[in-house]
């Protein structure tokens, strides 16, 4: 199949998904004046069902209009963190908040709370996803749908540069992160942290316990690998690193995803595009690592 007929597909795996076409509104509660950057805090309606909290934040010396960055926080257990990842961080990333080190790179921020997250907490994620299942709905459906809607709000701001979106995230994030730039061709360049997994590997090393319900999509692997989704970013910029001793992507998945995506890109004439790289670590952010995803986001965003 075309990588028009794969996306289509892929997209047709994520369940009974609300009608694309719908409104998307938006509330702002309150601004709030940072060191390096203005904060918006707002409701979005995106999916009719609920509403989703979100943070905007724009640089202090932006200009007329700002590339943007979609910020997937991480799972972790932490349901009460949500989108306050975006501003306090979290464990396992690097100390620095990304909203500070974005800003200072220029960009604008979009990060929401997802299902059982944040201000969107209250059920549980198996409560979710057990109703959404009986429902016909798959729950990480719902989530990348949501991010796809949020992108749909991007376009209704006169400050952003709609031409220039990026997205990056780690861990439960970073699987968005690449999920969401293979079904939305919007997306120009993806960063995904220790998140990069190939299926039947993690089966092998016993490793799908390590993810919630929401990472489970019902009947994907009769038709997909993870090479063969994060092959419909090809050709835009993709950057992926990841912990050699990360039980969630385990080295021989991501030996085999780079193989068959360095193939890929290659033969689309876009090697230097793409980029999966292994550092000694588990489930972290090293410093060295938040370096070079900033460098790659200036690079091609």
């Amino acid at each position: 199949m075309s990588r028009t007929e794969d996306r289509a597909k892929l997209y047709g795996l994520l369940g009974d998904l609300p009608d694309r076409r719908a409104p998307v509104n938006s509330r702002l509660i309150s601004r709030e004046e940072r060191e390096k950057f203005h904060l918006e805090n707002l409701i979005l309606d995106l999916n009719g069902i609920e509403p989703v909290p979100a943070y905007f934040i724009t640089p202090k010396k932006a200009g007329e209009k700002t590339p943007v960055v979609i910020f997937n926080h991480s799972h972790g257990g932490h349901y009460d963190v949500g989108r306050q990842e975006l501003i306090n961080g979290a464990p396992y990333l690097n100390r620095a908040p990304y909203a500070n080190d974005l800003a200072e790179c220029g960009f604008s921020v979009l990060c929401i709370d997802e299902w059982a997250f944040g201000d969107r907490r209250g059920r549980t994620e198996t409560e979710i996803f057990k109703e959404m299942l009986w429902k016909g709905r798959v729950m990480w459906g719902m989530m990348v749908y949501d991010s796809m809607r949020a992108i749909d709000y991007l376009f209704t701001r006169s400050d952003v540069d709609t031409r220039r979106i990026a997205t990056l995230g780690m861990s439960m994030g970073g699987n968005k992160a690449w999920w969401l730039s293979a079904v939305d061709e919007r997306i120009k360049v993806c960063v995904d942290i220790c998140s990069m997994t190939e299926y039947d590997e993690l089966i092998e090393t016993q490793g799908i316990d390590k993810h919630g319900v929401y990472y489970y999509v019902p009947g994907l692997l009769k038709y997909f690998s993870t090479a063969r989704i994060n092959a419909l970013i090809c050709p835009r910029p993709h950057l992926s690193m990841n912990g050699i001793f990360d039980r969630i992507t385990p080295h021989k998945g991501l030996d085999s995803v780079n193989e068959e995506l360095r193939n890929i890109y290659l033969n689309d004439n876009s090697s230097e595009c793409f980029e999966l790289k292994k550092y000694p670590v588990g489930h972290y952010e090293t410093q060295e690592m938040r370096t070079y995803a900033l460098e790659f986001l200036k690079k091609w965003l």
